[in-house]
């Protein structure tokens, strides 16, 4: 049977119209069964409590579970790859973090790319450092801290977290912009480094706000300065390390993420709704006591950030020529 060409263009024209409106109702129906989000580290800890509080939220606006799953190990590259091969229909999240941008250089035979693997959704939060030093070391600013180290060279044992974390990183920039040379001293998490810190074992340490704070309230740490662009509600009176060193900034920071190709409707719906939980004051709190500033971004924006700090850290982790532990 031969089609006219008027029915033929009709019936073209309709199946162009399918796709589009499949994709359509499958995001207004969206989610229809729990969805899975990765944590690439252990329950607990900041990057767990931020997923937990956001993953709740969109459980009771989107009627279905969050349901957090702790895939730790690798510095996070365990989690990211589970999400890297799952299907992409909106139902594996991945909780992204600074992490991931310092393991793309970090690692050399990773498994995937992260930019080209994963899909941005939504900026979470972003999570200042302060540098701080033990009392005894007889500096109270940051030019004065220079000063004691080109002074001192080699002499003064910078604490982390661990090698190739943010707060390694972050000490290591600063190393480079303040031409200062410091020993590196690797720790397994920031609890014993700060208890290093604490006994003077070690001098000074790059850490969160939310490990540290209590003791620099206390007085048995002395903030020089945050590593974020601006100062901090919680440390009002403490400089940035920027304002010293024109364009110094290093934050941890943690977002969303899904397998490349998710629907963008389904992405877009996401990203509205966790945008939504930022902008409400009560979640905002929560996340200040994690010690974040909210980061409310589109897709767009959210995959630029990963771009620029993947690249930051790529020239960091080759200058210093940092290697995984």
């Amino acid at each position: 049977m031969k089609l006219s060409r008027r029915r033929f263009l009709h019936l073209a024209a309709g199946a162009t119209v399918l796709p589009a409106f499949s994709r359509i109702v499958r995001a207004q129906t969206y989610p229809t069964r729990p969805v899975r989000w990765i944590v690439g580290y252990p329950p607990a800890g900041a990057t767990d409590i931020a997923a937990r509080l956001i993953g709740q939220w969109l459980s009771d606006r989107l009627g279905q579970p969050f349901v957090i799953e702790n895939r730790p190990g690798a510095s996070g590259n365990i989690g990211t790859e589970a999400v890297v091969n799952a299907p992409p229909d909106g139902y594996t999240l991945l909780l992204v973090n600074a992490g991931n941008a310092i393991n793309a250089t970090l690692y050399e035979k990773l498994k995937y790319n992260l930019i080209r693997d994963i899909a941005p959704v939504a900026g979470i939060i972003r999570v200042p450092l302060v540098m701080q030093v033990n009392p005894s070391v007889p500096v109270k600013t940051v030019p004065e801290f220079i000063t004691y180290a080109k002074a001192n060279p080699g002499k003064l044992n910078m604490a982390s977290a661990g090698n190739g974390t943010p707060q390694h990183v972050s000490g290591e920039l600063f190393k480079i912009m303040a031409g200062v040379n410091m020993t590196h001293v690797p720790y397994r998490g920031s609890a014993p480094a700060l208890t290093d810190l604490l006994g003077g074992q070690v001098q000074v340490v790059f850490d969160t706000t939310l490990a540290s704070i209590e003791y620099i309230r206390a007085g048995r740490l002395r903030p020089l300065a945050v590593t974020t662009a601006t100062r901090l509600e919680a440390l009002p009176e403490i400089p940035t390390v920027s304002d010293f060193l024109p364009g110094y900034e290093a934050s941890g920071w943690y977002g969303v993420g899904v397998p490349k190709n998710t629907p963008t409707e389904i992405v877009d719906k996401l990203n509205k709704e966790i945008n939504a939980a930022l902008a409400n004051p009560k979640m905002k709190a929560q996340l200040a006591d994690l010690g974040g500033m909210v980061l409310a971004l589109s897709p767009a924006e959210f995959g630029k950030l990963i771009a620029d700090e993947t690249e930051k850290w790529r020239k960091v982790i080759r200058a210093a020529n940092i290697k995984p532990e």
